[in-house]
């Protein structure tokens, strides 16, 4: 298939690597109990699949699988990794399908960082939010520019040094960016973009789930489309 790529932030992106399925894969799987397959998709699946997703019927919905290649913060990846976490240790989940590998600090090197260009305030009624913009963005942007400075000095004089590179690390910061290759379930994501395309969640993941729906808008258009029609009332 056709790769499609977007960009996020200063150097990050979520791309698709591969998928499993198409909007049919959904009725069919539900209709093989009465061994019954459908090859055209009409009014009737679409019936089919707002029915399954407003009663809950999850397990059509885990046929279906998408591979994505995410560049992202540590920071970001750190909360995007409670899904996976989560999921695999609770047995009961609705949301369960998923395989993820990340690139390894202990084999390259750390190159990429974020630097964000807004510095916001803390949230004045919630402790782990932030609202609008400080007023001096420049103090704010020469103390990182100034802490980056060091950091990738003195990271770079222990690589210099002989220090081997899972030790290095770190002193490296979360705004370093990370690479993961994530394959999981349409409903997975779909859990994912439910609660990180949300006003309280952080900015940054927020621009990661918004891409993320925009590129299943492509995928699997009818169900994505229905599925947030169901879950957004």
């Amino acid at each position: 298939m056709n790769q499609t790529k977007i960009e996020i932030l200063d150097k990050g992106f979520i791309q698709v690597i591969d998928k499993l399925g198409d909007d049919l894969t959904v009725v069919n799987s539900a209709r093989v109990s009465f061994g019954k397959r459908k090859e055209k998709y009409d009014d009737n699946d679409r019936k089919l699949v707002k029915y399954l997703a407003k009663n809950k019927h999850w397990s059509p919905f885990r046929h279906m699988l998408v591979q994505f290649h995410v560049k992202a913060p540590e920071f970001v990846m750190r909360q995007w990794y409670k899904h996976v976490v989560g999921i695999e240790t609770t047995s009961s989940s609705s949301a369960k399908d998923h395989a993820w590998n990340e690139i390894s600090g202990r084999y390259v090197p750390v190159t990429d960082f974020y630097a964000p260009d807004n510095w916001r305030k803390q949230s004045e009624d919630n402790k782990q939010a932030s609202q609008g913009s400080i007023e001096d963005q420049n103090a704010a942007k020469e103390t990182f520019e100034s802490v980056m400075r060091f950091v990738l000095d003195s990271y770079q004089k222990l690589l210099d040094l002989g220090v081997a590179k899972e030790q290095a690390r770190m002193i490296l910061p979360l705004n370093q960016y990370t690479e993961v290759y994530w394959t999981a379930s349409f409903q997975a994501i779909m859990n994912f973009i439910d609660l990180r395309d949300e006003s309280t969640a952080q900015w940054e993941i927020q621009l990661y789930a918004k891409a993320m729906k925009e590129l299943m808008l492509g995928i699997y258009p009818e169900t994505t489309r229905i599925w947030f029609e169901v879950n957004t009332k």
